[in-house]
């Protein structure tokens, strides 16, 4: 299982980073050979922070090797589909195809998403429809000239953007879902992911649950005639080393209470973090890649960022990959 760094660009609010840091431990990640990706966090006035392809561009100037994206594109739904084309191509094109583009619903129970739906005129029952269209437009004008699209939600003709992504074909665009809502509604998202999508990502962190979706995700990409062999599983995740487990957990609770404005379960937290000693936090891990995921990202619940990713690179991930 590979390793990513999720970066908290919601944390410049509160002082958790900042961003010249958040830049700083871009550019560690891509140094050390055991992170393969590094991720930005995204919303617009759901949950505000710094715009997240604003500072993938900053991140792709500052590293190499390492893959980017944004866990996950939020605000896609919001977003114009033409210009964010043309956004992310001129991205892959400053990260030299390195791009990943992560899409979900993005929908934000918090007062911040009544805020969006009232400004954008996008409700919740809008959202999954136009992800869909969306992904198609994206694929279309990064691979076509000339386009013509009619779908329910946008429309156009005769639509070129240049210059094309670096990644050719090109980048791949992924699916993200967490739902715990019904079984039809589960399904629907599982789907989606089998029929448009090169790879699903989840914050899930049950292990039964994961494990199970995992496996109809599977199912249902060999139903829709496509390989299963080919999607990549990514596991969006939380990090906080402190050999006195329970403060690890403490900090990490007080940290994603603030960071998403709720008040999470303690038993949330503790499935959703690998906190304790660096070998508590490797056996937490182990788990899910036992499960078949390609790779876990990281994002550190603590306030100190620096050295705990110092600690994550020195102590975690040689005992995670070797």
């Amino acid at each position: 299982m590979k390793v990513g760094l999720t970066l908290p660009n919601r944390g410049v609010l509160f002082g958790v980073t900042t961003p010249e840091q958040m830049l700083r431990m871009a550019e560690i990640a891509d140094r050390s050979d055991l992170f393969q990706s590094v991720w930005v966090g995204d919303s617009l006035l759901g949950k505000p922070r710094m715009e997240a392809i604003t500072l993938l561009a900053g991140i792709a100037a500052r590293t190499k090797r390492v893959r980017l994206g944004a866990a996950c594109m939020a605000s896609i739904a919001l977003r114009d589909p033409v210009l964010l084309a043309y956004q992310w191509a001129s991205l892959d094109l400053l990260a030299g195809g390195r791009t990943i583009m992560v899409g979900c619903t993005g929908i934000v129970p918090q007062e911040g998403g009544r805020t969006e739906a009232s400004l954008y005129q996008v409700t919740n029952r809008d959202r999954a429809g136009r992800l869909v269209e969306w992904i198609t437009i994206l694929k279309r004008l990064w691979t076509e000239d000339r386009v013509t699209f009619q779908g329910e939600h946008y429309r156009f003709t005769d639509i070129t953007i240049e210059p094309k992504p670096a990644a050719k074909p090109r980048p791949p665009i992924w699916l993200a879902s967490n739902s715990l809502g019904s079984p039809a509604v589960i399904e629907r998202t599982h789907r989606r992911v089998a029929e448009h999508a090169e790879g699903w990502q989840t914050s899930l962190s049950d292990p039964d649950d994961v494990r199970w979706r995992v496996e109809d995700i599977k199912r249902k990409t060999a139903q829709a005639g496509r390989d299963p062999s080919t999607l990549e599983f990514h596991l969006y995740h939380n990090i906080n080393l402190n050999d006195d487990q329970a403060a690890a957990w403490e900090e990490s609770k007080r940290f994603l209470d603030l960071y998403y404005t709720m008040d999470f379960p303690i038993a949330r937290v503790r499935s959703w973090t690998a906190a304790g000693s660096a070998e508590q936090c490797a056996q937490h891990l182990r788990v899910f890649a036992a499960m078949g995921f390609h790779e876990v990202t990281l994002r550190i619940t603590a306030w100190d960022q620096l050295g705990q990713l110092e600690r994550v690179v020195r102590d975690v991930l040689p005992r995670l990959l070797h």
